[in-house]
């Protein structure tokens, strides 16, 4: 019997947890042929947006996975120039016939639409093969498989500076508050992984130090589109909630550095 041909697809590669689970899922599933790994990086700091992780890193991470890397810079940090950048880097892909760009969102309904949204406006379709499902059961998952990650930014709305540049393990997620997702999928934190099944082989790097930047400073340095969404849907949750979310005065980070 022939084998069913793979559909392509562009996976937007964040570097963190969910990111490299959705890949996993998607490359055991084998609907999808993936063609590039696409990241966005501040132009000014040549870092992964919002993750704070350095471009050399990077690098080492497609290396390992073995899948070429496609890199989005960005300067401004607004939803025009993201769009108009993204929209570029997708019509390349799609004169590759590629027609699929793979997202890990797990259940933020406003991030999905407005994804998708940018998706038809060049003729694709978004995939999310992590959506709904539940995350207390992803992250178990996730360790079960044997990947290592490691936190570099936390939302001080959440979690202190003693949670930046901590592994996530079983003892992590136990000891997370009660309001913050297991996945941090509101954006409680994001990660960096660096070991697992998905990677022919472990990326090292070395703990720097700790920087607490507030966010007002953070969104002059560029807070991505995706980050901006996740806040706007926490600030609609607001308004039906009798207590009111913790305010987010800024955000820890822990320089990861290539060893």
């Amino acid at each position: 019997m022939p084998q069913e041909k793979k559909e392509k697809a562009v996976f937007c590669w964040s570097g963190g947890k969910d990111s490299a689970l959705a890949l996993y899922e998607v490359l055991q599933d084998k609907t999808y042929e993936v063609k590039y790994l696409l990241t966005t990086l501040n132009e000014n700091f040549r870092r992964i947006s919002m993750h704070g992780v350095r471009e050399e890193l990077l690098e080492k991470q497609a290396q390992a996975i073995g899948i070429p890397l496609m890199k989005m810079y960005v300067k401004e940090g607004s939803n025009d120039e993201y769009e108009r950048n993204m929209e570029a880097f997708l019509l390349r892909a799609k004169a590759e016939g590629i027609n699929h760009v793979i997202f890990g969102d797990i259940f933020l309904e406003d991030l999905r639409a407005y994804r998708e949204k940018n998706m038809e406006k060049v003729g694709m379709k978004a995939v999310f093969p992590l959506w709904k499902r539940n995350t207390k059961d992803l992250i178990e998952h996730f360790l079960s498989l044997h990947f290592q990650t490691v936190t570099c930014c936390v939302n001080d709305a959440y979690l202190g500076e003693d949670k930046v540049g901590t592994a996530i393990d079983a003892a992590f997620v136990h000891s997370l508050p009660a309001n913050v997702d297991p996945c941090g999928e509101n954006g409680e934190f994001h990660s960096f992984c660096f070991a697992g099944p998905i990677f022919k082989e472990e990326i090292p790097f070395q703990l720097g130090e700790k920087v607490y930047k507030p966010l007002e400073l953070k969104k002059a340095d560029s807070v991505c589109p995706s980050e901006k969404q996740k806040q706007k849907q926490n600030e609609s949750e607001n308004e039906n909630e009798e207590m009111t979310r913790p305010v987010t005065k800024g955000f820890w980070f822990c320089d990861l550095i290539p060893a």
